[in-house]
């Protein structure tokens, strides 16, 4: 299962929005998206940018279940095209259910405390240097989680996924 969100800060140009998409298995951010405006296109090219990544990485991702909260931009029809084009289940949460999507809140309770409020940003192109930094370095390579059994997502996944080898 894989759960998205997005959410948003100001920097001295405006809003920045960050839609971000977490593998349930590993907690790794698998793929996101940053974008000036809070439509449907940066829901889209997170769930894009996650297939991509996966794919890259072996893995099929045909019928997986990509849960979201009730936002225009997951309801919209450019993502449930994306969602139908490779073949991925949605699944909505209940109006008001805060515990629906609890660990993503807390992955952004991680992202604000440790990148977002951690200075006033003048640029958008600063802040989302920060951010990439921040979830390809930190967050999956260093930051050990409990689910996981106290490993990094990078670690988890590779513990975990088992490797094809080749003939010789």
């Amino acid at each position: 299962m894989w759960l998205v969100d997005i959410t948003e800060h100001w920097t001295g140009e405006g809003k920045l929005y960050l839609c971000v998409i977490k593998d349930c298995f590993s907690n790794k951010i698998v793929g996101y998206s940053i974008d000036s405006r809070m439509k449907a296109r940066p829901a889209a090219a997170a769930l894009e940018n996650a297939v991509a990544r996966r794919r890259a990485e072996g893995a099929e991702v045909a019928g997986r279940i990509v849960h979201a909260d009730r936002g225009s931009h997951f309801r919209s029809r450019k993502f449930h095209r994306a969602l139908a084009r490779h073949g991925l289940d949605a699944s909505m949460g209940q109006v008001a259910s805060a515990a629906d999507n609890a660990a993503m809140e807390s992955f952004f309770s991680l992202l604000q405390k440790n990148v977002l409020d951690r200075q006033p940003w003048r640029t958008r192109e600063q802040l989302r240097i920060q951010i990439v930094i921040w979830i390809e370095h930190t967050y999956h390579r260093r930051r050990r989680q409990a689910a996981p059994g106290r490993l990094t997502p990078i670690d988890y996944e590779a513990i975990m996924t088992p490797t094809t080898t080749k003939a010789a």
